[in-house]
């Protein structure tokens, strides 16, 4: 979290706070669902889990 907000104007994070706050809060918490759901299978809920988060986080920084 303290690189997103060294970079906040840098990877599209520059439209306020409270929407950067809802947009990461929203990833986190639909890799917390990825992990829930694949539970059964700890490396690829692992896995799947990190990758949901580096993809969401990652996405303004290429868009």
């Amino acid at each position: 979290m303290a690189w997103l907000v060294r970079h906040f104007n840098e990877y599209g994070y520059s439209q306020g706070l409270l929407r950067a706050g809802i947009g990461t809060s929203a990833v986190l918490v639909t890799a917390a669902l990825v992990w829930f759901a694949l539970h059964r299978n700890r490396p690829a809920a692992i896995a799947a889990a990190g990758l949901t988060s580096a993809l969401g986080i990652g996405w303004p920084a290429f868009h």
